[in-house]
């Protein structure tokens, strides 16, 4: 018999005293139920679909040829010497991570609240598991990337990648954490007010023209001089320009303005943790 005051329990669940207290030991025990969640995003996304994860593929591909027909032979936007398929594409692979990561976590606590309210789990491993969802379609959409990049160094038409593409990682992270961090404060705040949510369906493909996803930073700059650093501090576009320079050897290099970017998106993930963390507690009252 157990003795009396000496209970073992495999799990406690207490109540959070701050909200900086992200309880990650609990979010490492439960690995297998994100592991599960980015499983169910993955089948649940594609199912009964004619191409399947094809799509990963056929997105970009008529992204990039609208951008070129659009953006680069129609309105005759410079691309700083790369060919514009390979151009656009390096935009757009890590916009549409960005997007994604932003628009689906910003309605977790409304897409889950079934779950949510009746079983418990950490509740940071929702949007965890849609970053890492999304993490995988990045990937599809990176091997086209380096493929098409490998053609066009083959013809001759760049210079190569330099030491700054080591930092591909680093940069991943950052957009990550934007994404997850904007997804995160704007979930909490449409638990109460719910019209934030249509301005997440236009705010986002408008942000994109603020990020030199169709064009390069210095087209911005020598165009319109006076409203550039709008562009310029937009912290996605840090990530965009030093990618770019890193494997396209062209594009804006400025390690001062990367070093914002993360300061930045440190202070929009704290931001969005410590919202999300004060909101999972009454979501289900006002959901």
């Amino acid at each position: 018999m157990t003795e009396p005051g000496k209970e073992h329990w495999d799990l406690e669940i207490k109540p959070r005293t701050s909200l900086f207290d992200l309880n990650l030991k609990a979010v490492w025990q439960y690995r297998d139920l994100l592991l599960l969640l980015v499983r169910r995003d993955f089948v649940s996304f594609y199912k009964q679909t004619i191409l399947g994860p094809i799509w990963f593929f056929v997105q970009p591909v008529i992204t990039i040829i609208f951008y070129t027909l659009v953006f680069g032979n129609l309105a005759g936007i410079p691309t700083d010497g790369v060919p514009k398929p390979l151009f656009y594409l390096a935009g757009t692979i890590l916009w549409n991570y960005f997007a994604e990561c932003l628009t689906k976590t910003s309605t977790v606590f409304k897409d889950n609240t079934a779950l949510m309210s009746k079983v418990y789990f950490p509740r940071l491993i929702m949007p965890l598991s849609i970053v890492a969802s999304n993490l995988i379609r990045f990937a599809v959409q990176f091997i086209l990337f380096v493929v098409l990049l490998v053609f066009y160094y083959a013809k001759g038409h760049l210079t190569g990648i330099n030491m700054y593409a080591l930092l591909f990682p680093v940069l991943l992270l950052l957009i990550a954490a934007q994404g997850l961090g904007l997804g995160m404060l704007i979930s909490a705040v449409t638990t109460k007010y719910r019209d934030l949510a249509f301005v997440i369906t236009f705010g986002v493909p408008l942000l994109m023209y603020a990020t030199t996803v169709v064009y390069p930073l210095s087209e911005a700059q020598a165009k319109f001089p006076a409203y550039s650093w709008m562009i310029k501090y937009n912290p996605i576009t840090a990530i965009i320009e030093t990618f770019r320079y890193g494997f396209l050897g062209k594009g804006s290099l400025d390690l001062g303005l990367l070093l914002y970017c993360t300061l930045a998106t440190i202070v929009i993930l704290l931001l969005g943790t410590i919202v999300y963390n004060k909101a999972e507690k009454s979501f289900v009252d006002t959901i």
